[in-house]
Order: structure tokens, then C-alpha cells, then sequence
């Protein structure tokens, strides 16, 4: 006799790597191709006025895109996802849901990319900003105004890996009537899934770890709130940052071996991290991973692994630290994160550049810091590369 499944049994939850393979992806019902279709098309062909398949135009909505948002909200565990056409896009999108005159509390060390639109762009229609450590929670209370509506934070931090307790952060924002919203670019959903941390909102640059290959530029915002889903789709609409469909199919390929990546990527930073800390010419590393890191209790209990971005500081000046970055072979000196392969950058003249240097030193972002992404290559061939770099420094 067969056994029929008992239709009162639970239905077990995907596991991650199941919903990077599957989730809002399922065969072509027109061919069977198995994997989800580049839609090359503006306007959807309509039965009568306003009598349409769900699709009218594309800015609007589009099917690989719709496949992708559902992607990226499962992985997060999100009841709704919004893609952009980048990851300041997505970042844009969530403070153009404020009004002038109100007040967002932003981790000091962010990247640079959103200091400057927060203080260059967002400043001068009305929105404030102030700037302060996320990993200190009293710090973080003391400057809560009245006009408070929203908690911006990254962790790990770009560039000095620090962390942010998020339950903690949640439970203040709640109790002070904001938002709190989560940067999950450097950690992903594989390691970190704010929103099951009490986060109200998840911001991701798709250019990194979920594409994961360097070929696309991209952004996400993924939310349960259904209020700010639908101010974050209005906007979408409104304002147009959307991905093109091939950018969509793109980050829907690199999300599906995530788990995977993120495995690797882990095991070799903590191996560069471990190597780089009881090197006689660094004089500091950051990376979560360690005993020494002083959010590393933090990161173990709210992530999964401790992620591929590692910091450090050379020592020497800072041609000395301008030397070794340009003498690497295998870590490419270049911007961005997150691809297989590995990168070196100098956040001070790169990534960072945009900050004031007195606000970045302010932040203990140093001349000398040194920033790594470290890739899915041999960890031998890495730790290599940096000591061979760090010699060729030594010489003027």
C-alpha cells in the first residue's frame, strides 16, 4: 500500500541553498527551459484597457525582474523585494521615503558612496544626518532627536569591519518610533538575515557577493513592512532606477551558488586574517573573525561566518601602504567586492575618497588602510601574493 503525505503535516522551510537555486524561478511554461527567460521587451500587448497578464510596462514591472525580487526576498526572508539599477539606487530609494526635516542616525565609518548622498545630495532637500558608531549603543541613544526616523546601518562596517549589535539597534529603534535599515552587502544572506533580527528594512548592492562575478551593476531592497514596501515600489515606479532584464537574469545566475561562494570566501579570509595578524610589517587587522576583534562575539551570535572583507594597516606611510597595494599580483587593485576573484583597495584615494579626510580619521579611517576582498582563488597563492607585496613595499 502507498502512503499519501498527511495533509495536517508542517511543510518544511526550504533550506538557503534550495531557495538560491529555485526560489521565484520555475520553467518556462512556453518552452520548458529551465532557466528564467531575458525578457528583451518595453510594453506587454493588452487584451482590453487596463485587461492585461499582469505586465503593462516594464519600468513597472517586468518578468525577470519579478523572478529576481522574488529571489531576493525569499533569501533574505522578506515578504516583498524591490531590484534597482544599483545599490545606490536601492540606498537612494529608502531615504527618498523621508520627508524634509527629518533625522537619520548613520554608522561614521559607511561607505563613501552613501556618505556623499546623504550629505551632498539627500542634505539639501531637508534630510539630516548625524554620523556616529553603531557599534556603541549608548553613543547611538544620546544622539536620537525628536525628529528621528531612521537607523542606517552596516555590518560588518565598510571599511573598518566593525559591528553592529542588530537585535539591539531593532529593539531601540522600536522604542524610539524609527526604522531601522540594515546595508547586508558585505555579510549577504547567506551569513546575516537582518530582518529575522527585528531590521524593518535590508538594503544589498547585487554588484557584490549575490552576483558575485563582477560582470553586473545592481541593488535590492527587501522588506516585510508592507507600509514601506508600497512607499519603496511608488518610488521605483516614480523615479526609474530599475535594472535592465539582463542585468536581472545575471544576478539570478551568480545568486544560485551563493552558499557556496560564501563558504570559500570565508575560509580564506579568516586564513589571510590569521596570517596578516602575526605579520611583523601590519600593524592592525580588522576581520570579525578574530578572538581579538571586538565585535566578534556579536558576529557570532547574529552571523553565519565572518565573510571575505578584511582590513589592515601597514606599517609605514603612506606611500609605503601605495607600494604594496600596486604590487600584488594575484589581488587586483581595484574598487568593489564581493567576485571571485580577489581585490586590494586603498579606501582613503578609492572607495572612501568622498569623505573629508578629518571626518574619516575622525572614523579611524587611516592613510594607511588597506582593504581586501578576498576571492575564492588558493589560500597558499594569497597569503603568497601579500607577503611577496609587502617585501616589494619596503623598497622606495
Amino acid at each position: 500500500m502507498s502512503s499519501r503525505p498527511d495533509p495536517a503535516a508542517k511543510t518544511r522551510e526550504p533550506g538557503l541553498s534550495t531557495l538560491a537555486v529555485h526560489a521565484g524561478q520555475t520553467p518556462d511554461p512556453a518552452t520548458g527551459a529551465i532557466m528564467t527567460p531575458v525578457y528583451l521587451t518595453s510594453t506587454y500587448v493588452q487584451e482590453w484597457p487596463d485587461r492585461h497578464k499582469g505586465y503593462d510596462y516594464s519600468r513597472t514591472v517586468h518578468p525577470t525582474r519579478r523572478a529576481l525580487e522574488a529571489c531576493l526576498a525569499a533569501l533574505e526572508g522578506a515578504a516583498h523585494g524591490l531590484a534597482f539599477a544599483s545599490g545606490m539606487a536601492a540606498i537612494s530609494t529608502v531615504v527618498e521615503a523621508l520627508n524634509p526635516g527629518d533625522h537619520v542616525l548613520c554608522a561614521n565609518d559607511v561607505y563613501g558612496g552613501t556618505y556623499r548622498a546623504f550629505t551632498k545630495v539627500f542634505a539639501r532637500f531637508g534630510v539630516k544626518f548625524t554620523f556616529v558608531d553603531m557599534s556603541d549603543l549608548e553613543a547611538v541613544e544620546n544622539a536620537f532627536t525628536k525628529e528621528t526616523k531612521l537607523l542606517w546601518v552596516e555590518t560588518p562596517s565598510n571599511p573598518l569591519l566593525k559591528i553592529a549589535d542588530i537585535r539591539a539597534l531593532a529593539a531601540l529603534s522600536r522604542a524610539k518610533g524609527a526604522k531601522l535599515a540594515v546595508d547586508n552587502t558585505f555579510a549577504s544572506p547567506a551569513l546575516q538575515r537582518p530582518l529575522s533580527l527585528g531590521a524593518d528594512v535590508v538594503v544589498h548592492s547585487t554588484t557584490k557577493y549575490l552576483g558575485g562575478h563582477s560582470d553586473v551593476v545592481g541593488g535590492a531592497v527587501l522588506t516585510s513592512d508592507g507600509e514601506l514596501f508600497e512607499k519603496y515600489k511608488f518610488l521605483q515606479n516614480s523615479l526609474g532606477a530599475v535594472p535592465g532584464p539582463l542585468d536581472c537574469f545575471l544576478v539570478l545566475r551568480g545568486a544560485k551558488t551563493l552558499p557556496l561562494r560564501l563558504e570559500r570566501h570565508c575560509e580564506n579570509a579568516l586564513a589571510v586574517a590569521k596570517h596578516l595578524l602575526g605579520h611583523p610589517e601590519v600593524a592592525k587587522v580588522h576581520y570579525p573573525g578574530l578572538p581579538t576583534h571586538p565585535g566578534h562575539e556579536i558576529a557570532k551570535a547574529q552571523m553565519k561566518g565572518f565573510g571575505g572583507m578584511i582590513s589592515f594597516e601597514l606599517k609605514g606611510d603612506l606611500e609605503r601602504a601605495k607600494r604594496m597595494i600596486s604590487s600584488c599580483r594575484i589581488f587586483a587593485l581595484a574598487e568593489s567586492l564581493g567576485g571571485v576573484e580577489s581585490l586590494i583597495g586603498h579606501p582613503a584615494t578609492m572607495t572612501h575618497g568622498a569623505i573629508p579626510r578629518e571626518e574619516r580619521l575622525k572614523a579611524g579611517l587611516t592613510d594607511g588602510l588597506i582593504r581586501l576582498s578576498v576571492g575564492v582563488e588558493d589560500a597558499a597563492d594569497l597569503l603568497a601574493d601579500l607577503d611577496s607585496a609587502i617585501v616589494a613595499s619596503l623598497k622606495p
